[in-house]
């Protein structure tokens, strides 16, 4: 078998989540004054309130940006990373920071992140209060964007991850791979081309554009879920699909998926990755999920929303989906 034939992981390419799951639980076990958390945020108690606190970054998305020299969709995938944890969590988002590290200050790349994040900032409904530039050659080759947004919920709106067997699955659709597990799509991608050859597939013209859509944001669902009285929520990022057991230790058993993306199936093919490492990478066509106790409460979610039922949570301790038993 030639090297170009080897069907790829994520930890080929570079990303080990379960070494990184470990090193994450070793920083954060001297994390100390929460007064509670969730799967995706830390929250502080402020009175009748949660405050809530949420970072993230763009990840190796900035290095298909660099290839093609196109900046204008990384501020909204930073901006959509952090206000999606927020959603996740129940917390309606506030103000949003961020942090660019930086070799070489190049005036036109900054504008046009800088314009992706303010229309990012209007369309999650938050405030961009400013951030931090710094000019570190000797530490950064290229540049990093990274943001921490912060948010306000009243007790009783924080989702606590409390999925219930007998709740409905309400998927809703990502735009394509969003800003996660680019390091197996970069180097599936790459394989046998490059970024700027024509994409297979209708919708973008090169290989580069559709990696680069932008990741979705997901903050026109708070009020719908709140409505429909959801139990728990997760945000689809890194991990893919196991995200779902964020929600809880149940049994999510996925049987009408969402269809996913062509770009997933260009990934797949050029990658020769498997199904399950896909599914453990990538969401795959459904970037946000709700547990929702009511199939009728669900029904109004999904038409209230662009959202599908797509399965239901039972007793266990895995997700099944597409044949796939993802522990």
């Amino acid at each position: 078998m030639s090297e170009d034939d080897e069907s790829l992981t994520y930890a080929d390419a570079g990303v080990d989540i379960e070494a990184s799951e470990a090193a994450t639980a070793a920083l954060v076990g001297a994390t100390k004054g929460l007064d509670d958390d969730t799967a995706y945020a830390g929250l502080l108690d402020v009175g009748d309130r949660y405050l809530a606190l949420a970072t993230d970054g763009v990840g190796t998305k900035l290095l298909v940006a660099d290839a093609v020299g196109e900046y204008s969709t990384v501020g909204i995938d930073c901006m959509a990373m952090n206000v999606n944890d927020l959603v996740a969590a129940g917390v309606d988002p506030v103000a949003f920071v961020d942090y660019l590290a930086i070799d070489d200050p190049d005036e036109a790349v900054m504008a046009q992140i800088g314009d992706g994040l303010a229309a990012a900032a209007e369309e999650a409904g938050v405030v961009l209060v400013g951030g931090e530039t710094a000019v570190m050659p000797e530490v950064v080759k290229g540049f990093d964007l990274a943001g921490t947004v912060a948010g306000l919920a009243a007790k009783g709106d924080v989702f606590e991850n409390d999925a219930e067997p007998g709740d409905v699955l309400v998927g809703f659709p990502s735009s394509g791979v969003h800003s996660n597990g680019l390091t197996l799509a970069r180097k599936a991608a790459t394989r046998d081309g490059d970024y700027d050859d024509p994409y297979p597939y209708d919708g973008y013209e090169t290989v580069g554009e559709a990696l680069l859509e932008p990741t979705r944001i997901y903050t026109y669902l708070l009020d719908p879920l709140r409505e429909a009285g959801a139990n728990a929520a997760a945000h689809v990022t890194g991990g893919g699909w196991t995200n779902l057991s964020r929600m809880g230790d149940h049994r999510y058993s996925v049987t009408d998926p969402l269809p996913a993306q062509d770009v997933f199936a260009f990934v797949q093919e050029r990658g020769n990755v498997s199904d399950e490492e896909m599914h453990r990478t990538f969401n795959m066509g459904t970037g946000f999920v709700a547990a929702i106790p009511d199939a009728d409460a669900a029904e109004a979610l999904c038409d209230a929303t662009d959202g599908q039922v797509i399965g239901a949570v039972e007793a266990g301790s895995d997700v099944a989906v597409r044949g796939l038993t993802l522990d």
